[in-house]
């Protein structure tokens, strides 16, 4: 069977507009959704599971991994682009934030980290995962941020749009022979 890699963008968290986002938990709503996931990334016969160290990641993982008896593993570097020091946006000003962001990965516009800065760590992360597990399909949890910077590295798809259209929760499957993607899904 050909070897896969499936990024998962975390499911549907509780917000709790006084906590810093890292530490947001699934909503009953994105219990649900991942449950649905999992499902879905039956038929791509996962082997090996990690998750980035936020709890929303975690959670969604703990769900995947006990639909596909697997032992879920943490790992650091895996996380979302730092925004921990930033209070909580509107959705207009979050999304305009965003956008600059992604317009200037170079630069520092946005949170604790560039755009650059960001998928450096997570390039560096799943590699080192990769690395590892080179004959196995693994399954990264973790958000949707990094993991579109790493999708369109990979690709050429624009990072900013790839960001505006994964869903909580939804999966891209990338072939690691070519670094082409299979599929990506949202659950909804």
């Amino acid at each position: 069977m050909k070897k896969h890699l499936i990024l998962v963008k975390h499911s549907l968290p509780q917000i709790v507009e006084n906590l810093p986002a890292r530490e947001w938990e699934l909503s009953d709503h994105g219990r649900i959704r991942a449950q649905q996931l999992a499902e879905r990334l039956s038929p791509f016969q996962p082997e090996y599971i990690i998750s980035s160290v936020e709890t929303k990641a975690r959670e969604t993982a703990e769900i995947i991994a006990g639909r596909h008896n697997l032992e879920l593993h943490i790992a650091d570097g895996l996380h979302e682009h730092d925004r921990s020091k930033i209070p909580y946006l509107s959705k207009y000003e979050f999304q305009a934030a965003m956008h600059a962001f992604f317009e200037n990965p170079d630069t520092l516009v946005f949170g604790s980290e560039t755009a650059d800065e960001a998928y450096a760590r997570f390039y560096q992360a799943v590699r080192s995962v990769l690395d590892c597990h080179p004959n196995e399909t693994v399954v990264i949890v973790a958000h949707g941020t990094v993991i579109s910077l790493f999708v369109s590295s990979l690709t050429g798809i624009s990072a900013r749009s790839l960001w505006s259209e994964l869903g909580l929760p939804s999966f891209v499957v990338i072939d690691v022979q070519s670094n082409t993607v299979v599929t990506r899904e949202n659950i909804i």
